[in-house]
């Protein structure tokens, strides 16, 4: 019997963006609360089929699968593990924060956190429908492709999310708007090209007549052909994480798109990549995951180091957050090529909280750029005298970035070391470093812009009555994150034991076991 609960899961913020699209000019007010509703039902009913998930029941459920292209053997198939599951539960999270954060910014040219041309040039205003049509769009996509069980079908959900996020950026971002979505484009066109040609030659090598996960899964040849189809899929989802080298667009994208949009990029849509990596790189092609899994984790431990030293010399602060995105997807990187259910668990734990924590982080620095109209740190200082609400989420965001013991990072960054350590000392060890960087670039980054004394453009800001401190919107806005980093951080079991099952049958997929702990194996020579 075909389950119609993810379809169901897809079509109400579809209907909702077809709506939103179809509404005359000057329906701005109605187009906020239809997208809000809709985003709030769509959570709602994540979070239905979350608690019906039974840990202990087959690792894909609520599927469903629909003949698409019969002479290809291509199915309209869905079906959610527990990796799956909490990124959707995230993700649809996510939008209603965010379209609740972003309810006034494009109202008026006076709202927009475009800071000023420097060409003198007055920038125009953008339709308020069409942006939050595109946010539930996108959504759509976002939930598609975690849910999507035939690899074809995932490839046509992963090529679409460059649409809405393109014109997200490219409509609704910043001065350099268009050079940012652009490039945004062409790098994950790129990897989508990569894994369009990857896609085909595992539907030819496999010889199933099938793109269905669990047809592929142990079908595809060893040696050579399997390792470059592993580089195909591979290299499209470290563009979309992204890793290092492959991490360039990101900066650009993330600074010139709206706050919003970025919380969404960087929340949600950098989490292809990863899961990725644990539902298609390491069950299709498990000896080429071995053969490249070292090199992998050296490229990560690069990336944490790396990007924390770039973020620490970045006067953009939207700028900063998408470097600080870059080393935590090192961390996530580490976690899932170290083959041990610690590190894999740690890491999608470690998607989920980078999305809230991350997701956070962008909003509230949308709030100060739209009060301050500048990205500059330089162009604040003592903002939390003026908005001590503002500069008390600022400085939990940034505390769960750097991840700090109590809060819900600290947990999944533990494991993701831990982890790691168990098959990589010395790589876990560098590593850890980068908690150190973390903390240096976030302390300063809220030390420059909420403390010290007031700057004199905070402060005719504040005289001008454009510096106010956070509203009741903007806190329902941030509170659903601010409470899930609190509660994680102290009682994450929930979701670890939604996680564990489908790590498992993941390390399981790759044939990797976990190593036997020391103390362990040394008692056991003593009997």
């Amino acid at each position: 019997m075909h389950n119609v609960s993810l379809l169901i899961l897809l079509l109400i913020p579809l209907l909702g963006s077809l709506v939103l699209f179809a509404l005359p000019a000057g329906s701005e007010r109605t187009a906020k609360q239809i997208a809000l509703a809709v985003s709030v039902i769509t959570f709602v009913f994540a979070v239905v089929l979350g608690a019906g998930f039974d840990t202990k029941g087959d690792r894909f459920q609520y599927s469903g699968s629909w003949m698409w292209i019969r002479s290809f053997g291509v199915h309209f198939a869905f079906g959610v593990d527990g990796i799956a599951l909490v990124l959707i539960v995230m993700s649809t999270l996510l939008v209603p924060c965010v379209i609740l954060a972003s309810w006034n910014t494009f109202d008026s040219l006076e709202d927009s956190e475009e800071p000023g041309r420097a060409d003198g040039t007055v920038a125009t205003r953008r339709s308020v429908t069409t942006y939050f049509a595109l946010l539930l769009l996108l959504e759509v996509f976002m939930v598609g492709v975690f849910a999507a069980t035939d690899v074809f079908l995932f490839y046509v959900f992963f090529e679409a999310m460059l649409v809405p996020m393109y014109f997200i950026i490219g409509s609704f971002g910043g001065p350099r708007r268009q050079y940012a979505a652009v490039k945004f484009f062409l790098y994950s066109l790129l990897g989508g090209l990569l894994m369009l040609a990857a896609v085909i030659g595992l539907y030819i090598s496999a010889g199933t007549s099938s793109f269905a996960f669990t047809d592929l899964v142990g079908h595809v040849p060893t040696g050579a052909t399997q390792k470059w189809l592993f580089l195909g899929f591979f290299i499209a989802f470290a563009i979309k994480a992204p890793l290092v080298p492959f991490h360039t667009w990101l900066p650009d994208a993330g600074a010139e798109a709206p706050a919003g949009g970025a919380a969404l990029l960087v929340g949600v849509l950098d989490k292809v990549g990863t899961f990725g990596f644990l539902r298609y790189c390491l069950p299709l092609f498990p000896e080429a995951s071995r053969y490249f899994a070292k090199a992998i984790i050296i490229l990560s431990v690069i990336g944490v180091l790396y990007a924390a030293f770039l973020a620490m010399g970045q006067r953009d602060m939207k700028r900063l957050v998408a470097y600080t995105s870059v080393a935590h997807f090192g961390f996530i990187g580490l976690g899932i090529f170290a083959f041990t259910t610690q590190g894999g668990t740690g890491a999608v734990l470690y998607m989920v909280n980078h999305g809230l924590s991350t997701g956070l982080l962008f909003i509230v620095v949308g709030f100060l750029i739209a009060r301050g109209k500048s990205r500059q740190i330089s162009d604040y200082g003592g903002a939390a005298a003026v908005t001590p609400r503002l500069g008390g989420v600022f400085l939990l965001a940034g505390l769960a970035s750097l991840a700090l013991p109590g809060m819900s990072t600290f947990i999944s960054e533990f494991l993701t070391l831990v982890g790691s350590f168990t098959r990589h000392k010395a790589l876990a060890i560098l590593a850890t470093t980068g908690i150190i960087l973390a903390a240096l670039y976030v302390l300063l980054l809220y030390q420059r812009t909420m403390q010290g004394g007031l700057n004199p453009k905070v402060a005719a800001a504040k005289a001008a009555g454009h510096f106010r401190d956070l509203n009741a919107r903007e806190l329902l806005a941030v509170g659903p994150l601010v409470a899930l980093i609190l509660v994680l951080g102290v009682y994450p079991k929930p979701v670890i034991d939604i996680i564990n099952p489908a790590i498992k049958a993941t390390m399981h997929d790759v044939g990797a076991t976990d190593p036997t702990p020391q103390n362990a194996a040394q008692s056991g020579g003593h009997k």
